[in-house]
């Protein structure tokens, strides 16, 4: 999840060379902009000015010495010298905090631009899927496909296998050759880079037909929530209920998640399904909103969500109480379908309900990733750098915020249940959403989830997890799978 924090007088009191190393930053990845620490140079600094390995890794311990959430975590020994880049630094300075999985790769440096385009209006480039691998059965599988990208446009959607790839029909090389020759990371060589322009031939197996595809990617926008599956009134029974499918929290969702909650309580929809299963997370101000959008019978003085930084940042603490909004709903029964995927803002929404709605909630699949912190955003804008560092837990009303190993050991009528890729997302017979549904009309909905180790649903287990690429873009990071 991601906060930016508000312009502030602590703000103003950083280091003197974080003052001196700084601009001041645009637009991003929260409710305001990123942190500013030093009004914007003029002129404007040009692309090489302070941009050196030695200042951009100063600027990394700088951020890390002054916000860093576990303080007693961080290496001492760490030598800048010895690392080749500016991540590796941060991965040596964080590296006690890894080992005690308060941050799994949760610090990073980024680019703002890239970042800014993702979180405005989820931009971003390449073919418009998410792919699973199976490392076992060798089997590349579609887990979802974004409207408006270049593999839907082709006719490749959830479900689609690639058995093939390569740059023209005389070259296709099978995904078992290609593994063989050169492993996992093969298949994301083989599929090139993200870039508009670059054109690959797709073998693949879809409604048990083989066929060879051309697909040239390109720029797209990445729709929170699907215009296809991801916001509906499924009715069975006589009973109506409300299904929303959030992909990721970015502020273009503020809108779609206002008109499917308005579209519910207009039908007066009180049972809802609301599918994080591939929710990498986001923006804290979108999980608040939703929040308030849950939160029709709350009043303004329960408290949603906490925001906690380390103690020498405590002015910096907030606490969010839930505000009705126009669209809200008093929901009766919630459940929130998740894998291992689902993680930090939609875990921050599923733990803020929990004390709300007890046993009238559950977690439908399997267990959450564990991400019960965030990072906020400081920019050393001439370089282009975001420094995206761990600098706050959250935690509930009851106090809960220590679920680092995923919420279903919180939830005590958790429900089990397989992801089939056969079914497109949304579709009643979808195992979690048929068990999500047998749940709110009070019907058994499986066996309890019980292994925090295992963190993905037996039938993408299946299929596989998601494929990650080794150096993610800020999408990607968001959004693991994304190709």
């Amino acid at each position: 999840m991601r906060r930016n924090l508000r312009k502030s007088v602590a703000l103003l009191t950083m280091s003197a060379f974080v003052l001196a190393g700084c601009g001041g930053g645009g637009g991003g990845g929260g409710g305001g902009g990123p942190v500013v620490v030093a009004p914007t140079p003029t002129p404007t600094p040009t692309p090489t000015a302070n941009c050196g390995l030695s200042a951009r890794q100063d600027f990394a311990k700088a951020v890390i010495d002054e916000w860093y959430l576990f303080p007693a975590d961080v290496a001492t020994g760490a030598n800048k010298a010895a690392h080749s880049d500016v991540q590796s630094y941060i991965d040596a300075l964080v590296a006690p905090a890894r080992l005690a999985r308060k941050d799994r790769f949760f610090t990073y440096i980024t680019s703002i631009a890239e970042e800014n385009a993702f979180f405005s209006s989820g931009s971003s480039a390449g073919l418009g899927v998410r792919l699973t691998y199976n490392s076992g059965t060798q089997r590349v599988v579609i887990a979802e496909a974004y409207e408006g990208a270049p593999a839907l446009a082709a006719g490749i959607d959830r479900g689609t296998q690639i058995t093939g790839i390569g740059t023209s029909a005389a070259n296709i090389r099978p995904v078992a050759d290609i593994v063989a020759t050169s492993g996992v990371n093969g298949i994301i060589s083989a599929l090139g880079p993200d870039d508009p322009g670059v054109t690959r031939i797709l073998r693949i197996v879809d409604g048990g037909s083989t066929r060879d595809v051309t697909v040239t990617k390109a720029n797209y926008d990445i729709d929170p929530v699907s215009d296809r599956y991801g916001a509906k009134i499924i009715t069975e029974g006589g009973k109506s209920y409300g299904y929303l499918n959030l992909r990721t929290f970015i502020s273009s969702a503020n809108p779609q998640l206002r008109a499917a909650f308005a579209n519910f309580r207009a039908q007066g929809v009180t049972d809802i399904v609301i599918d994080f299963r591939y929710n990498g997370g986001g923006l804290v101000s979108t999980a608040e909103l939703m929040g308030d959008l849950l939160g029709r019978n709350r009043t303004s003085s329960e408290l949603f969500s906490r925001t906690d930084f380390r103690p020498s940042k405590a002015a910096e603490n907030d606490r969010h109480f839930f505000t009705s909004q126009p669209e809200s709903i008093a929901p009766t029964r919630i459940a929130f379908i998740a894998t291992g995927s689902t993680a930090s803002a939609s875990e921050l929404v599923i733990n803020g309900m929990l004390p709300y709605l007890g046993t009238n909630m559950t977690l439908v699949g399997s267990d959450t990733f564990g991400k019960p912190v965030g990072q906020i955003a400081l920019d050393k804008a001439e370089c282009d750098d975001r420094m995206r560092v761990v600098a706050f837990a959250t935690g509930n009303a009851a106090g809960q915020s220590d679920y680092y190993d995923g919420l279903a050991p919180k939830i005590a009528n958790s429900c089990a249940a397989g992801d089939s890729l056969s079914f497109q997302l949304g579709d009643p017979n979808e195992p979690s959403l048929r068990a999500a549904l047998d749940f709110l009309a009070g019907r058994s909905c499986g066996a309890q989830i019980t292994s925090a180790a295992k963190r993905i649903a037996p039938a993408l287990a299946a299929e596989g997890e998601m494929l990650a690429t080794p150096t993610p873009s800020a999408a990607q990071r968001e959004l693991p799978g994304l190709f």
